[in-house]
């Protein structure tokens, strides 16, 4: 490509790249303050003992499933708002608001009473029995967010959809403060406060939840750049309730399950590692929580291209939804490659900082190699589900992940695992696969999408 080529390129995405950054910073910001949440809950926890650092990587494995289908399911507001949005149909974005509120808190009660049946099977699961009471308390107490996690999620894709994504940053760093201290002093009994150890972490993280899910909520009803929204959400017939419940409905459950199943594989290589002993099991939980330093910095820029492909979807503008789409993939693809450097030449000292157990640092280190490799896949694929999610084409999502994820990642898993008793380290490399031929479909499926 020559100076001239490069110079029209640049002139037409320079715009696409500066709205992408407008949307995606305070996303990335938010995930950054997860990601430092996870990290912090990591090392706290994991300083306390090994035992619990494999009990809280095994339940949160369990419910890291639920909590991104709930996510996973709240994010078909995006698309849908972001027309309406787009359009300047402001009663409706009121009546899309409550109705999804509505289907999003019955799906949530719905995980819980799942969750909740799971409970009395977790000795089926085949874990080390020594972390098994410590497994037990820690599960009731995350049980107990999935709610309030469904009704910030609902809050947080319908600002999205008004490109509004600064609101629920600010919400999340100021209860990722509160998760942090909580720890602090819960986990180790600081300010005259009983040591709990691991149920202290999960009381911190449940009061963190309910004070975002309150923050949010009192946001958005009291504020000025919602009240034209807010004020409109009753004024719809029982008959359009009804068919926009249906609408959420059917654009946001192909997105649970497809979340759901992706995540499927993630969560069935923890358990898979546990086969293996708590040393593999806590690896494996180190190893997960540095590798979101990507994942959630790809999620960040494919939430953007997801609002502005629903934005140009609304307008009935294809160019413009392969333009964006085309500069959130240049996008992520860069961050991918910083990404992988820092895990190249940082990964030693990352792990360290997790644990002091030489034993599980020594098998973490083992992992850095296929964490490395499948970030570009996985940067690839993210953009394109995250495409696709903002045209409301969702339903493909459903077959490409059966395939993807089950039907080539799960044997692959098993077999590079168990066949060829790789343990944790055949659970990373079975991830590239999976994840290749997921990025395949989804680009393929997209360049058919009409608008």
């Amino acid at each position: 490509m020559n100076l001239i080529s490069l110079s029209s390129s640049w002139k037409e995405y320079k715009p696409e790249y500066r709205n992408l950054f407008r949307l995606g910073m305070p996303v990335f910001v938010t995930q950054l303050g997860i990601i430092v949440v996870n990290f912090a809950d990591t090392i706290m926890v994991g300083s306390y003992g090994t035992n619990e650092l494999a009990a809280s990587a095994f339940v949160n494995s369990l419910f890291f499933l639920a909590t991104i289908m709930q996510i996973g399911f709240a994010s078909g507001m995006t698309p849908i708002i972001g027309a309406l949005y787009s359009r300047g149909e402001n009663r409706n974005v009121g009546v899309t608001f409550k109705c999804g509120m509505q289907v999003n808190i019955m799906v949530s009660v719905a995980f819980t009473i799942i969750m909740g049946g799971l409970y009395f099977f977790l000795d089926l699961f085949g874990q080390p029995e020594e972390i098994m009471p410590l497994v037990r308390q820690y599960y009731l107490i995350v049980l107990a967010t999935l709610l309030p996690m469904a009704v910030f999620n609902c809050c947080q894709q319908t600002a999205n959809g008004t490109t509004d994504t600064a609101t629920p940053m600010w919400m999340i760093l100021c209860a990722n403060a509160i998760n942090i201290a909580g720890n602090y002093i819960f986990i180790y009994g600081n300010f005259g406060m009983p040591e709990l150890g691991l149920v202290g972490a999960g009381l911190s993280t449940m009061t963190a939840r309910y004070i975002s899910m309150v923050g949010i909520l009192s946001f958005i009803f009291v504020s000025r750049r919602y009240r034209k929204y807010v004020s409109e959400r009753n004024n719809s017939t029982s008959v359009q309730n009804h068919e926009t419940r249906m609408k959420i409905w059917r654009t946001s459950y192909p997105l649970m399950i497809q979340s759901g199943i992706e995540c499927f594989l993630w969560s069935f290589g923890t358990i898979v590692s546990g086969w293996f002993g708590k040393l593999q099991l806590a690896s494996y939980q180190v190893v997960n929580t540095i590798s979101q330093l990507g994942f959630m910095t790809y999620i960040s820029f494919g939430i953007a291209t997801s609002i502005r492909v629903a934005n140009y979807t609304g307008l009935r503008d294809l160019t413009g939804v392969y333009r964006i789409t085309s500069a959130g993939l240049r996008l992520n693809l860069l961050l991918a490659t910083i990404a992988s450097s820092i895990f190249i030449f940082g990964g030693s000292h990352l792990i360290s900082v997790f644990t002091p157990d030489q034993d599980v640092v020594t098998i973490a280190l083992t992992l850095i190699p296929p964490m490395v490799l499948y970030q570009y896949a996985d940067a690839y694929q993210l953009t394109y589900v995250n495409a696709l999610r903002g045209t409301s084409h969702v339903k493909p999502l459903l077959w490409i992940s059966i395939v993807s994820y089950l039907i080539v990642g799960v044997p692959f898993l098993l077999f590079l695992a168990k066949g060829l008793n790789l343990g944790n380290l055949g659970v990373y490399y079975s991830f590239s696969g999976a994840l290749i031929v997921a990025s395949i479909l989804l680009r393929r499926t997209f360049f058919k999408v009409k608008l």
